[in-house]
């Protein structure tokens, strides 16, 4: 078995595992996916499909085409004996998961926890705590952690899992953070068993030394604070302004990814408006709800491409291709989905996706501590 600077591989389960996008960053950051659990049938075929075109190989259980709520009845004993089999072999075993979350979303239907999508994660929990796995990341949007109606509800989600016997540690973080050229905060909850704990690492349910910062890059504040190109008439050729981050524009990765000679190049949509009203979108002109024209020499709001959201290529009369969102995802040129996918369904579990530095960074932050802690109880 290889290990992860020092420790047998943790091995991971991942749900609402989507197109593979939070799972990638844990396999880049050495962790191995054992696992993988989507809903959605495209969103599980462009899973495997980009794993094979990388030469990655497949979860050692397979791919799960079912309710997560499955587990938690009729297959409950066969994800138990999964994970029993991976402790036989003295490995930590962790579940990831971002549980879908349009119902918290201050853009999206804001239902909370009552929406459909909301009881997900509660069912995510219920699963955690009926599992026990060692350890556990939960990934949602900024608004239920900030909006007061919905913060109760992830108050009420740690206060089950602290008196199932497990430590927790929660923080926004923005992809900006960790090199992603996209302005988008979530919040992260890291998760792990007490009982494999040092003393005073956990405090009433609260781990205080978990490391969030070692492996940012940037402090997103100070990125936002900085002398960005401001909007431009489109069709003009602004230049950087000194000051800025080449790296976190979008036009270093469009050109890092080779977006003109992705696979997925030429997958995108054709606004039923046609170019007219594009035209008259200023280049960095973001504030709008709809027809957001990114600029080329600035990150990216949110990748977001639901509820009529629409970005516009920065210098081109024309919305942005899959391939340039999976740049502004911050995914390696080598990702691509299949060409028989659907375009709502391509820009959807991309929008859908974390961000794959932010993802690695998190996995290598999460395997700090266990390195640090957890393995050396």
């Amino acid at each position: 078995m290889k290990t992860l600077t020092g420790i047998k591989v943790p091995a991971v389960f991942s749900f609402f595992s989507g197109s593979g996008f939070l799972d990638l960053g844990f396999e880049t950051a050495g962790y191995e996916i054992v696992f993988v659990n989507e809903i959605s049938p495209s969103f599980l075929r462009a899973y495997q499909y980009s794993r094979a075109q990388m030469g990655k190989d497949k979860a050692r259980y397979g791919y799960f085409n079912v309710d997560i709520n499955d587990f938690l009845n009729g297959r409950k004993n066969e994800l138990l004996s999964l994970v029993s089999e991976l402790r036989n072999e003295n490995r930590l075993v962790g579940f990831i998961g971002g549980p879908p979350c349009p119902d918290f979303s201050i853009a999206g239907k804001n239902k909370g926890a009552g929406g459909e999508n909301g009881k997900l994660s509660l069912a995510y929990i219920n699963l955690i705590i009926a599992m026990q796995p060692d350890f556990f990341l939960f990934e949602n949007v900024k608004g239920l952690w900030s909006t007061v109606r919905h913060r109760q509800h992830f108050e009420e989600l740690k206060d089950k899992l602290h008196k199932a016997g497990y430590g927790t540690s929660e923080r926004l973080c923005n992809s900006l953070e960790f090199g992603v050229p996209q302005d988008r905060a979530r919040i992260i909850m890291f998760g792990v068993k007490n009982e494999l704990l040092p003393e005073n690492v956990s405090v009433e349910g609260r781990i205080v030394m978990f490391p969030w910062e070692q492996f940012r890059e940037y402090n997103a504040n100070e990125v936002k604070a900085m002398p960005w190109c401001k909007t431009t008439d489109f069709g003009t050729n602004p230049q950087i302004t000194d000051g800025a981050i080449p790296a976190l524009t979008v036009q270093y990765w469009f050109e890092k990814n080779d977006v003109d000679n992705h696979p997925n190049a030429e997958k995108h949509f054709t606004p039923r408006a046609g170019i007219a009203k594009m035209r008259n979108v200023s280049e960095g002109d973001v504030g709008r709800k709809s027809y957001k024209r990114l600029h080329r020499y600035r990150y990216s709001p949110t990748a977001a491409y639901g509820n009529n959201e629409v970005h516009l290529h920065p210098y081109k009369e024309r919305r942005i291709s899959a391939a340039e969102a999976m740049a502004i995802q911050s995914m390696p040129k080598e990702f691509e989905l299949p060409s028989d996918m659907s375009l709502s369904d391509m820009f959807k579990t991309i929008g859908n996706g974390v961000p794959f530095l932010l993802s690695k960074g998190i996995a290598k932050t999460m395997a700090a501590f266990l390195v640090g802690y957890v393995c050396k109880k």
